[in-house]
Protein backbone atom coordinates (compact mmCIF):
# COMPACT_ATOMS: atom_id res chain seq x y z
CA UNK A 1 0.00 0.00 0.00
CA UNK A 2 1.03 3.09 -1.00
CA UNK A 3 0.68 5.39 2.30
CA UNK A 4 1.31 9.21 2.02
CA UNK A 5 3.22 9.96 5.08
CA UNK A 6 6.49 8.85 2.97
CA UNK A 7 9.60 10.63 3.58
CA UNK A 8 9.92 13.48 1.73
CA UNK A 9 13.20 15.60 0.16
CA UNK A 10 14.99 17.33 3.63
CA UNK A 11 14.62 20.51 2.86
CA UNK A 12 12.43 22.50 0.13
CA UNK A 13 12.11 26.09 -1.44
CA UNK A 14 9.85 26.90 2.02
CA UNK A 15 12.63 26.17 4.65
CA UNK A 16 14.72 28.64 5.94
CA UNK A 17 16.58 26.90 8.25
CA UNK A 18 18.41 23.72 6.87
CA UNK A 19 17.29 20.63 8.73
CA UNK A 20 18.82 17.07 8.17
CA UNK A 21 16.30 15.67 10.70
CA UNK A 22 13.06 17.70 10.45
CA UNK A 23 9.54 16.86 9.73
CA UNK A 24 9.37 14.33 7.09
CA UNK A 25 6.36 15.88 5.66
CA UNK A 26 5.31 18.86 4.32
CA UNK A 27 1.18 18.46 4.65
CA UNK A 28 -0.86 15.99 6.62
CA UNK A 29 -1.30 12.07 5.57
CA UNK A 30 -4.28 11.27 3.59
CA UNK A 31 -3.97 7.89 3.37
CA UNK A 32 -7.11 5.49 5.58
CA UNK A 33 -5.02 4.38 8.36
CA UNK A 34 -4.43 8.19 9.29
CA UNK A 35 -7.65 9.17 8.07
CA UNK A 36 -9.39 6.10 10.93
CA UNK A 37 -7.33 8.06 13.41
CA UNK A 38 -9.04 11.32 12.69
CA UNK A 39 -12.88 9.60 13.00
CA UNK A 40 -12.20 7.94 16.01
CA UNK A 41 -13.04 11.28 18.65
CA UNK A 42 -13.14 9.36 21.75
CA UNK A 43 -10.14 6.83 23.13
CA UNK A 44 -9.09 5.63 26.14
CA UNK A 45 -5.54 5.55 27.66
CA UNK A 46 -4.55 2.75 30.83
CA UNK A 47 -1.77 3.33 32.93
CA UNK A 48 -0.82 0.37 34.70
CA UNK A 49 2.21 -1.30 36.02
CA UNK A 50 3.74 -1.94 39.14
CA UNK A 51 3.30 1.64 40.29
CA UNK A 52 -0.48 0.23 40.91
CA UNK A 53 1.06 -1.75 44.10
CA UNK A 54 1.61 1.17 46.39
CA UNK A 55 -0.97 3.26 44.62
CA UNK A 56 1.02 6.11 46.21
CA UNK A 57 1.02 5.47 49.46
CA UNK A 58 3.85 3.16 51.65
CA UNK A 59 4.14 2.34 55.32
CA UNK A 60 1.25 5.15 55.84
CA UNK A 61 3.19 7.39 54.23
CA UNK A 62 1.81 9.66 50.91
CA UNK A 63 3.84 10.03 48.01
CA UNK A 64 3.20 14.00 46.29
CA UNK A 65 3.32 13.21 43.50
CA UNK A 66 1.49 11.46 40.20
CA UNK A 67 1.67 7.82 41.60
CA UNK A 68 3.45 6.35 38.74
CA UNK A 69 6.33 8.15 39.75
CA UNK A 70 6.66 6.80 42.55
CA UNK A 71 9.87 5.17 42.49
CA UNK A 72 11.76 8.55 42.38
CA UNK A 73 10.33 9.14 46.17
CA UNK A 74 13.34 10.70 48.07
CA UNK A 75 14.07 12.59 51.67
CA UNK A 76 13.20 12.21 54.73
CA UNK A 77 9.19 11.59 54.24
CA UNK A 78 10.11 8.91 52.19
CA UNK A 79 9.69 5.18 53.02
CA UNK A 80 13.64 4.01 54.03
CA UNK A 81 15.66 1.85 50.87
CA UNK A 82 12.28 3.16 49.20
CA UNK A 83 14.01 2.33 45.64
CA UNK A 84 15.30 -1.07 46.69
CA UNK A 85 11.91 -2.00 47.71
CA UNK A 86 9.97 -0.47 44.74
CA UNK A 87 12.44 -2.12 42.55
CA UNK A 88 11.65 -5.54 43.96
CA UNK A 89 7.59 -4.98 44.08
CA UNK A 90 7.16 -6.73 40.65
CA UNK A 91 7.18 -10.17 42.73
CA UNK A 92 4.21 -9.20 44.03
CA UNK A 93 2.49 -8.34 41.20
CA UNK A 94 -0.51 -10.73 40.39
CA UNK A 95 -3.47 -9.06 38.97
CA UNK A 96 -5.66 -11.95 39.49
CA UNK A 97 -9.03 -9.93 38.89
CA UNK A 98 -8.04 -8.65 35.58
CA UNK A 99 -9.61 -9.50 32.53
CA UNK A 100 -8.55 -8.07 29.18
CA UNK A 101 -12.07 -9.05 27.94
CA UNK A 102 -13.89 -6.98 30.72
CA UNK A 103 -11.62 -3.75 30.36
CA UNK A 104 -12.16 -3.50 26.48
CA UNK A 105 -15.82 -3.97 26.31
CA UNK A 106 -16.56 -1.23 29.10
CA UNK A 107 -14.57 0.83 26.80
CA UNK A 108 -16.36 0.03 24.45
CA UNK A 109 -19.88 0.48 26.26
CA UNK A 110 -18.08 4.20 26.85
CA UNK A 111 -17.68 4.71 23.10
CA UNK A 112 -13.78 4.64 23.01
CA UNK A 113 -12.38 3.15 19.36
CA UNK A 114 -8.87 3.60 20.02
CA UNK A 115 -7.08 2.98 23.06
CA UNK A 116 -3.10 3.59 24.12
CA UNK A 117 -1.81 1.05 26.47
CA UNK A 118 1.66 1.37 28.93
CA UNK A 119 3.41 -1.56 27.18
CA UNK A 120 6.87 0.08 29.99
CA UNK A 121 6.85 3.31 32.08
CA UNK A 122 9.56 5.12 33.04
CA UNK A 123 10.61 2.35 35.87
CA UNK A 124 11.64 -0.29 33.04
CA UNK A 125 9.32 -2.48 33.95
CA UNK A 126 7.72 -4.61 31.04
CA UNK A 127 4.16 -5.81 30.78
CA UNK A 128 5.05 -7.98 28.05
CA UNK A 129 7.76 -10.80 28.20
CA UNK A 130 10.65 -8.89 26.49
CA UNK A 131 13.99 -11.02 25.76
CA UNK A 132 15.94 -8.11 26.56
CA UNK A 133 15.26 -7.65 30.15
CA UNK A 134 14.51 -10.16 32.98
CA UNK A 135 12.50 -6.92 34.20
CA UNK A 136 9.20 -7.99 33.11
CA UNK A 137 5.95 -9.82 33.67
CA UNK A 138 7.44 -13.49 33.17
CA UNK A 139 9.23 -12.79 36.52
CA UNK A 140 6.04 -12.26 38.21
CA UNK A 141 3.72 -14.51 39.70
CA UNK A 142 0.96 -13.54 37.10
CA UNK A 143 3.38 -14.94 33.98
CA UNK A 144 0.72 -13.92 31.49
CA UNK A 145 1.61 -11.62 28.61
CA UNK A 146 -0.62 -8.68 29.70
CA UNK A 147 -0.02 -6.38 26.59
CA UNK A 148 -0.74 -9.17 24.34
CA UNK A 149 -4.25 -10.04 26.33
CA UNK A 150 -5.00 -5.99 25.61
CA UNK A 151 -4.12 -6.32 21.96
CA UNK A 152 -6.23 -9.40 21.79
CA UNK A 153 -9.06 -8.34 23.67
CA UNK A 154 -9.59 -4.89 22.25
CA UNK A 155 -9.10 -5.53 18.74
CA UNK A 156 -12.20 -8.47 19.04
CA UNK A 157 -14.42 -5.44 20.18
CA UNK A 158 -13.09 -3.24 17.23
CA UNK A 159 -10.94 -0.99 19.22
CA UNK A 160 -7.74 0.04 18.01
CA UNK A 161 -4.38 -0.25 20.13
CA UNK A 162 -1.84 2.22 20.57
CA UNK A 163 1.19 0.48 22.47
CA UNK A 164 2.80 3.54 24.87
CA UNK A 165 6.29 2.98 25.31
CA UNK A 166 8.26 4.94 27.71
CA UNK A 167 12.02 6.61 26.46
CA UNK A 168 13.12 6.93 30.54
CA UNK A 169 14.42 3.58 31.58
CA UNK A 170 15.21 3.56 35.45
CA UNK A 171 16.17 0.03 35.39
CA UNK A 172 18.53 0.11 32.39
CA UNK A 173 21.99 0.53 33.55
CA UNK A 174 23.08 2.26 30.31
CA UNK A 175 19.97 4.81 30.86
CA UNK A 176 21.03 8.44 31.58
CA UNK A 177 18.57 11.66 31.31
CA UNK A 178 21.88 14.24 31.00
CA UNK A 179 23.69 14.18 28.32
CA UNK A 180 27.16 11.70 28.48
CA UNK A 181 30.24 13.25 29.73
CA UNK A 182 33.25 10.44 29.04
CA UNK A 183 33.52 7.93 26.61
CA UNK A 184 32.13 4.93 29.77
CA UNK A 185 28.83 6.92 29.67
CA UNK A 186 28.60 7.75 25.84
CA UNK A 187 29.47 3.49 24.95
CA UNK A 188 26.80 2.65 28.14
CA UNK A 189 24.01 5.50 26.64
CA UNK A 190 24.86 3.21 23.08
CA UNK A 191 23.53 -0.04 24.62
CA UNK A 192 20.80 1.91 26.13
CA UNK A 193 20.09 3.14 22.41
CA UNK A 194 20.50 -0.25 21.16
CA UNK A 195 18.22 -2.16 23.90
CA UNK A 196 15.45 0.50 23.39
CA UNK A 197 15.48 -0.13 19.23
CA UNK A 198 15.51 -3.77 20.02
CA UNK A 199 12.36 -3.35 22.41
CA UNK A 200 10.66 -1.46 20.05
CA UNK A 201 11.09 -3.66 17.18
CA UNK A 202 10.15 -6.16 19.21
CA UNK A 203 7.02 -4.62 20.24
CA UNK A 204 5.96 -4.30 16.60
CA UNK A 205 6.91 -7.82 16.02
CA UNK A 206 4.72 -9.40 18.68
CA UNK A 207 1.58 -6.99 18.38
CA UNK A 208 1.22 -6.65 14.37
CA UNK A 209 -2.70 -5.30 15.18
CA UNK A 210 -1.22 -2.57 17.31
CA UNK A 211 -2.06 0.96 14.85
CA UNK A 212 0.84 3.16 16.64
CA UNK A 213 3.00 4.02 18.83
CA UNK A 214 2.96 6.77 21.93
CA UNK A 215 6.28 7.69 22.73
CA UNK A 216 7.09 9.38 26.28
CA UNK A 217 9.57 10.50 28.27
CA UNK A 218 11.55 11.70 25.42
CA UNK A 219 12.53 15.18 26.87
CA UNK A 220 15.63 14.45 28.79
CA UNK A 221 18.83 16.10 27.17
CA UNK A 222 20.60 12.78 25.98
CA UNK A 223 17.57 11.96 23.75
CA UNK A 224 17.05 14.94 22.36
CA UNK A 225 20.92 14.83 21.24
CA UNK A 226 20.13 11.74 18.89
CA UNK A 227 18.58 13.82 16.20
CA UNK A 228 20.18 11.43 13.60
CA UNK A 229 19.41 8.32 15.56
CA UNK A 230 15.82 8.76 16.17
CA UNK A 231 15.26 10.21 12.69
CA UNK A 232 16.76 6.89 11.17
CA UNK A 233 14.65 4.59 13.78
CA UNK A 234 11.29 6.43 13.41
CA UNK A 235 11.89 5.19 9.85
CA UNK A 236 12.76 2.03 10.12
CA UNK A 237 10.05 1.18 12.65
CA UNK A 238 7.62 3.14 9.73
CA UNK A 239 8.88 0.29 7.09
CA UNK A 240 8.37 -2.53 9.73
CA UNK A 241 4.95 -1.06 9.94
CA UNK A 242 3.08 0.47 7.17
CA UNK A 243 0.52 2.55 8.15
CA UNK A 244 2.08 2.89 11.89
CA UNK A 245 0.71 6.36 13.69
CA UNK A 246 3.33 7.78 15.71
CA UNK A 247 2.99 11.31 17.31
CA UNK A 248 4.61 14.46 17.82
CA UNK A 249 6.79 13.76 21.14
CA UNK A 250 9.43 11.27 19.59
CA UNK A 251 12.13 12.57 18.24
CA UNK A 252 13.84 16.33 18.38
CA UNK A 253 15.46 18.21 15.47
CA UNK A 254 19.20 19.08 14.47
CA UNK A 255 18.66 21.84 17.12
CA UNK A 256 16.97 20.42 19.99
CA UNK A 257 13.19 20.96 18.47
CA UNK A 258 10.32 18.89 19.88
CA UNK A 259 6.99 18.61 18.17
CA UNK A 260 7.93 21.29 15.64
CA UNK A 261 11.31 21.47 13.67
CA UNK A 262 13.06 24.67 13.64
CA UNK A 263 11.14 25.69 10.55
CA UNK A 264 7.82 25.21 12.99
CA UNK A 265 6.48 21.99 10.54
CA UNK A 266 5.37 19.17 12.73
CA UNK A 267 7.60 15.92 13.40
CA UNK A 268 4.88 12.88 13.31
CA UNK A 269 1.54 12.34 12.01
CA UNK A 270 -0.25 14.79 14.64
CA UNK A 271 0.42 16.99 17.59
CA UNK A 272 0.92 15.67 21.30
CA UNK A 273 1.19 18.51 23.24
CA UNK A 274 -2.33 18.77 24.84
CA UNK A 275 -1.51 16.63 27.40
CA UNK A 276 -4.10 17.49 30.49
CA UNK A 277 -5.15 20.76 28.53
CA UNK A 278 -7.71 22.23 25.09
CA UNK A 279 -7.07 24.84 22.68
CA UNK A 280 -8.94 27.80 23.41
CA UNK A 281 -9.56 28.21 19.81
CA UNK A 282 -9.13 26.67 16.69
CA UNK A 283 -6.37 28.88 15.33
CA UNK A 284 -3.88 27.12 17.69
CA UNK A 285 -4.12 23.48 16.33
CA UNK A 286 -2.78 24.81 13.07
CA UNK A 287 -4.47 22.84 10.83
CA UNK A 288 -2.44 19.95 12.20
CA UNK A 289 -4.40 16.73 13.57
CA UNK A 290 -3.97 16.19 17.24
CA UNK A 291 -5.48 14.60 20.87
CA UNK A 292 -5.58 15.77 24.43
CA UNK A 293 -5.05 12.95 26.70
CA UNK A 294 -6.70 13.65 29.75
CA UNK A 295 -7.29 12.34 33.54
CA UNK A 296 -10.00 11.90 35.78
CA UNK A 297 -8.37 13.42 38.71
CA UNK A 298 -6.29 16.57 38.40
CA UNK A 299 -2.87 14.81 37.92
CA UNK A 300 -2.96 11.17 38.32
CA UNK A 301 -2.15 8.62 35.89
CA UNK A 302 -1.41 5.29 36.99
CA UNK A 303 -3.48 4.08 40.48
CA UNK A 304 -3.38 6.40 43.20
CA UNK A 305 -6.13 4.87 45.98
CA UNK A 306 -6.86 8.17 47.36
CA UNK A 307 -8.67 10.23 45.23
CA UNK A 308 -10.78 12.22 47.96
CA UNK A 309 -8.33 15.00 48.53
CA UNK A 310 -8.57 16.14 45.05
CA UNK A 311 -11.52 17.81 42.23
CA UNK A 312 -13.24 13.80 40.12
CA UNK A 313 -14.00 14.95 37.22
CA UNK A 314 -17.86 14.31 36.07
CA UNK A 315 -19.23 12.67 33.30
CA UNK A 316 -20.78 15.88 32.42
CA UNK A 317 -17.07 17.43 32.83
CA UNK A 318 -15.71 15.14 29.91
CA UNK A 319 -18.86 15.38 27.71
CA UNK A 320 -18.20 18.84 27.53
CA UNK A 321 -14.24 17.94 27.08
CA UNK A 322 -14.86 15.55 24.27
CA UNK A 323 -17.05 17.96 22.31
CA UNK A 324 -14.39 20.99 22.56
CA UNK A 325 -11.99 18.68 21.47
CA UNK A 326 -14.32 16.96 18.13
CA UNK A 327 -15.43 20.24 17.26
CA UNK A 328 -12.12 21.34 16.33
CA UNK A 329 -11.18 18.43 14.59
CA UNK A 330 -9.41 16.99 17.93
CA UNK A 331 -9.74 13.24 19.82
CA UNK A 332 -10.33 13.33 23.57
CA UNK A 333 -8.62 10.23 25.39
CA UNK A 334 -9.49 9.53 29.04
CA UNK A 335 -6.99 7.74 31.13
CA UNK A 336 -8.19 4.86 33.40
CA UNK A 337 -5.34 3.85 36.33
CA UNK A 338 -6.37 0.28 37.73
CA UNK A 339 -5.15 -0.86 40.89
CA UNK A 340 -2.71 -3.54 41.07
CA UNK A 341 -5.14 -6.34 40.84
CA UNK A 342 -6.24 -5.61 37.84
CA UNK A 343 -9.50 -3.42 38.92
CA UNK A 344 -11.16 -0.79 37.12
CA UNK A 345 -12.19 1.71 40.28
CA UNK A 346 -15.59 2.43 40.60
CA UNK A 347 -15.24 6.12 39.54
CA UNK A 348 -13.88 5.47 36.32
CA UNK A 349 -16.33 2.46 35.43
CA UNK A 350 -19.34 5.74 36.08
CA UNK A 351 -17.61 7.70 33.53
CA UNK A 352 -17.53 4.86 31.37
CA UNK A 353 -21.21 3.69 31.70
CA UNK A 354 -22.47 7.29 31.98
CA UNK A 355 -20.75 8.86 29.05
CA UNK A 356 -21.31 5.46 27.06
CA UNK A 357 -24.65 5.95 28.04
CA UNK A 358 -24.58 9.42 26.05
CA UNK A 359 -22.30 8.39 23.24
CA UNK A 360 -24.99 5.60 22.44
CA UNK A 361 -27.54 8.52 21.59
CA UNK A 362 -25.29 11.30 20.38
CA UNK A 363 -22.16 9.63 18.66
CA UNK A 364 -23.33 10.95 15.34
CA UNK A 365 -22.42 14.10 16.43
CA UNK A 366 -18.92 12.72 17.45
CA UNK A 367 -17.60 9.79 15.22
CA UNK A 368 -15.91 11.12 11.87
CA UNK A 369 -17.20 14.51 12.59
CA UNK A 370 -15.01 18.10 11.96
CA UNK A 371 -14.39 21.55 12.57
CA UNK A 372 -17.63 23.35 11.15
CA UNK A 373 -15.73 26.35 10.18
CA UNK A 374 -18.46 28.29 12.31
CA UNK A 375 -18.11 30.96 15.10
CA UNK A 376 -18.18 28.28 18.88
CA UNK A 377 -21.99 29.09 19.67
CA UNK A 378 -22.84 30.16 23.37
CA UNK A 379 -25.39 27.18 23.78
CA UNK A 380 -22.13 24.48 23.53
CA UNK A 381 -20.14 23.38 20.07
CA UNK A 382 -20.95 22.50 16.32
CA UNK A 383 -19.55 20.37 14.72
CA UNK A 384 -19.92 18.69 10.88
CA UNK A 385 -20.43 15.76 8.51
CA UNK A 386 -21.12 16.27 5.36
CA UNK A 387 -24.62 18.04 5.07
CA UNK A 388 -25.32 18.06 8.60
CA UNK A 389 -24.52 20.49 10.80
CA UNK A 390 -24.69 19.22 14.36
CA UNK A 391 -25.12 21.41 17.51
CA UNK A 392 -24.45 19.42 21.11
CA UNK A 393 -25.93 22.23 23.80
CA UNK A 394 -24.85 22.32 26.89
CA UNK A 395 -26.92 25.89 27.40
CA UNK A 396 -30.26 26.05 26.94
CA UNK A 397 -32.04 29.36 27.12
CA UNK A 398 -34.67 30.59 29.43
CA UNK A 399 -36.65 31.32 26.80
CA UNK A 400 -36.02 28.37 25.46
CA UNK A 401 -34.72 29.39 21.74
CA UNK A 402 -31.55 28.08 20.23
CA UNK A 403 -30.52 31.16 17.76
CA UNK A 404 -27.34 30.08 15.55
CA UNK A 405 -25.30 32.98 13.47
CA UNK A 406 -24.40 31.63 10.05
CA UNK A 407 -21.87 33.88 7.98
CA UNK A 408 -23.07 34.81 5.00
CA UNK A 409 -19.98 33.24 2.79
CA UNK A 410 -20.67 30.34 4.52
CA UNK A 411 -21.92 28.73 1.46
CA UNK A 412 -24.85 26.53 2.87
CA UNK A 413 -27.88 27.08 5.46
CA UNK A 414 -30.52 25.35 7.57
CA UNK A 415 -33.55 23.69 5.74
CA UNK A 416 -34.11 21.67 8.36
CA UNK A 417 -33.80 20.54 12.17
CA UNK A 418 -34.24 17.72 14.58
CA UNK A 419 -33.38 16.50 17.44
CA UNK A 420 -30.73 13.68 17.61
CA UNK A 421 -31.80 12.03 20.18
CA UNK A 422 -35.11 10.90 18.49
CA UNK A 423 -35.25 12.34 15.46
CA UNK A 424 -38.29 14.91 15.75
CA UNK A 425 -38.69 18.12 14.01
CA UNK A 426 -37.74 21.14 15.56
CA UNK A 427 -39.77 24.89 14.11
CA UNK A 428 -36.97 26.49 12.46
CA UNK A 429 -37.20 29.97 10.84
CA UNK A 430 -35.19 32.84 9.91
CA UNK A 431 -35.08 35.47 12.07
CA UNK A 432 -34.50 39.29 10.92
CA UNK A 433 -31.93 40.82 13.03
CA UNK A 434 -32.52 44.31 11.80
CA UNK A 435 -28.48 44.83 12.30
CA UNK A 436 -26.75 47.21 9.65
CA UNK A 437 -24.04 45.45 7.68
CA UNK A 438 -24.41 42.09 9.98
CA UNK A 439 -22.52 39.46 8.27
CA UNK A 440 -24.45 36.90 9.66
CA UNK A 441 -28.19 34.98 8.88
CA UNK A 442 -29.87 34.11 12.23
CA UNK A 443 -32.06 31.02 12.29
CA UNK A 444 -33.80 30.54 15.56
CA UNK A 445 -34.54 26.86 16.63
CA UNK A 446 -38.21 26.69 19.50
CA UNK A 447 -37.24 23.74 21.96
CA UNK A 448 -40.74 22.46 22.64
CA UNK A 449 -42.25 22.87 26.35
CA UNK A 450 -42.42 18.87 26.62
CA UNK A 451 -38.45 17.93 26.07
CA UNK A 452 -36.78 18.27 28.99
CA UNK A 453 -33.06 17.06 28.87
CA UNK A 454 -31.28 16.15 31.60
CA UNK A 455 -28.02 15.82 29.72
CA UNK A 456 -26.50 18.06 27.05
CA UNK A 457 -28.36 17.30 23.74
CA UNK A 458 -28.07 17.23 19.89
CA UNK A 459 -30.21 19.32 17.32
CA UNK A 460 -29.17 18.12 13.92
CA UNK A 461 -29.72 20.84 11.11
CA UNK A 462 -29.95 19.80 7.45
CA UNK A 463 -27.99 22.03 5.31
CA UNK A 464 -28.58 22.63 1.64
CA UNK A 465 -26.46 24.81 -0.67
CA UNK A 466 -26.98 28.20 -1.42
CA UNK A 467 -26.50 29.92 -4.72
CA UNK A 468 -23.87 32.40 -5.00
CA UNK A 469 -25.06 34.16 -8.06
CA UNK A 470 -28.32 34.96 -7.01
CA UNK A 471 -29.64 37.91 -5.72
CA UNK A 472 -30.78 36.77 -2.49
CA UNK A 473 -28.02 34.75 -0.85
CA UNK A 474 -28.00 35.05 2.27
CA UNK A 475 -31.60 35.66 2.79
CA UNK A 476 -32.44 31.96 2.48
CA UNK A 477 -36.21 31.33 2.82
CA UNK A 478 -37.34 28.03 5.01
Amino acid sequence: MNFAYAQQNDNSKNDTIPLRYGAHRISARKDTMMQRWRDYGLGQFIHWGVYAIPGGHWENKTYHGASEWIRTWSGPASPKDWKSIYDQLYKQFNPVSFKASEWAKQAKTMGAKYVIFTTKHHDGFCLWPSKYTNYTIANTPYRKDIVKEIVEAYDAEGIDVYLYFSIIDWNHSGYSSSIPKNQADSMAYERFKKFTRNQLIELLDRYPKAKGLWFDGSWDAAWIKQAAFTNELEKELRELHPGLIIGSRFRADDYGKRHFDSNGRMMGDYEQGWERKLPAHIDLVKTNDWDAVMTIPPNQWGYNSDWQSSYIKTPYDLTDMLMHAVSMNGNLVINFGPDGKGNIRDEEDNVAVKLGAWMDINHEAVYGTTYANLPKPDYGYFTKKDNKLFLTVFNLPLNRLVRIAIPKNFGSAPSKANLLSNMNPLALKRTDMGLDRDQNIYYDVTIPDHFHAKDPFVIVFELKQLDKDKKDYGDSKI
